[in-house]
Parts: structure tokens; C-alpha cells; sequence
């Protein structure tokens, strides 16, 4: 009976350990997350599954180009992904249908179409971002809601695993 009883906790013990190592893998590491919504069209879709590197940002700064996760200043509890336009100390405005940084335009080869309305020249923030989804004409970005926190970004996509048929490294 013993021998039963020691192999029971034996089991036990392994799976507190793997549900330990899961949550700490998930929290700090990595995690996949559901994309929701076409703002992010057509680098990334409805339903697309990510890998994001939750641990990038703990050691450096979110850098222009990368997709990144944050939460919603305005509803902390939704988290967003968009794309990072400018970094601290950069400008950025949006005129005649073209994105400008540091008064040069951004060549954006992954974008939906144009933005139709503009947006007047800002200088970003120390320790915020300046984001906006791909899908310029139908995204609720930093046009709307403001310079994102460092403190708000939770990590950077990395890869699409989902769909199989569709999956992409993110630099």
C-alpha cells in the first residue's frame, strides 16, 4: 500500500511542478495569444494565433516596426496589437495619406491603404510609444487613445503558428 500511495504523490508532485513551470513560462516568457479584429489587416488577421516574447522588453525598449501587445490605457483590462511608429523623442504626423516620423515618410509596405484623415505633429514622450494598426483607416491606435506606456506594453509578437499553412517569423 505504501508503494501506491508513493507513486500517487510522485504524480502529484510532477504535475504541481509542470503546472508551476507553465505558469511561470506563461507570466514571464512566452505566450500565444488570439489575434481579435481586422485592425492589424493584412499583416495579421481574425483569428491568427502569435507566440509573444513576454521577456524582450524587460531588458530594452519596444523598437519602430515591432508588433507589439499592450494594454489599453483607456480599459486596462483589453490588451491591443498594434504596430510601433515612433519611440521617445521622435515626431510623428499623419498628412495627405502618409505616415511621417522625424519629418521623413515611413515606406510601409505592410499597411492596408493610405490614412485617410490626418493627424498633427506630435513629439513622443519619454518611456511611451507612438502605435498604430495596419489597417489605418479602421484601427483604434495612438491617433485615438494616446501614447501607450512602456509599463502598459506585456511583450512583442514574434511568430504566427496559426494558421499552419500561413505561419510567419516577426523580426
Amino acid at each position: 500500500m505504501s508503494e501506491s500511495k508513493s507513486e500517487l504523490l510522485e504524480w502529484i508532485e510532477a504535475i504541481v511542478i509542470a503546472l508551476v513551470l507553465a505558469f511561470f513560462i506563461r507570466t514571464f516568457l512566452f505566450e500565444v495569444i488570439k489575434v481579435e479584429g481586422s485592425s492589424m489587416m493584412p499583416t495579421l488577421y481574425e483569428n491568427n494565433r502569435l507566440v509573444v516574447n513576454k521577456l524582450g522588453y524587460r531588458f530594452s525598449s519596444p523598437k519602430q516596426g515591432d508588433i507589439i501587445i499592450f494594454r489599453n490605457p483607456d480599459n486596462m483590462k483589453e490588451n491591443y496589437i498594434k504596430r510601433v511608429i515612433a519611440v521617445p523623442g521622435q515626431t510623428v504626423e499623419v498628412k495627405d495619406g502618409s505616415v511621417k516620423v522625424d519629418d521623413k515618410t515611413l515606406a510601409e509596405f505592410y499597411i492596408a491603404e493610405p490614412p485617410l484623415d490626418d493627424f498633427n505633429k506630435v513629439e513622443v514622450p519619454q518611456n511611451t510609444i507612438f502605435v498604430m494598426g495596419d489597417n489605418r483607416n479602421h484601427s483604434r491606435d495612438s491617433r485615438h487613445i494616446g501614447f501607450i506606456p512602456y509599463e502598459n506594453v506585456l511583450g512583442k509578437a514574434k511568430w504566427r503558428i496559426w494558421p499552419i499553412n500561413d505561419m510567419k517569423w516577426f523580426k
